[in-house]
């Protein structure tokens, strides 16, 4: 089973649990690094990306291409 838990990493790089985990044997692990605080504001990337996508997005092939996915009325 995959679990998400949260960690703090310090300066040299030694991983403290914010939580306890009980594993029956040693697992290997992926960390993510995030940034100090939440990022409460869309990237300048995203902004930028937007209009590009909708062009994209909002014809109608794909609209027909998804169409399956949209729940009847």
């Amino acid at each position: 089973m995959i679990q998400t838990l949260e960690a703090v990493i310090d300066e040299h790089g030694v991983v403290r649990l914010l939580e306890d985990v009980h594993l029956p044997a040693g697992r290997r692990a992926l960390v993510t690094v995030l940034e100090d605080e939440p990022i409460g504001h869309p990237s300048e990337t995203v902004l930028l990306s937007e209009a590009v996508l909708a062009e994209d997005w909002n014809r109608p092939e794909e609209d027909a291409a998804w169409a399956h996915l949209q729940q009847a009325r």
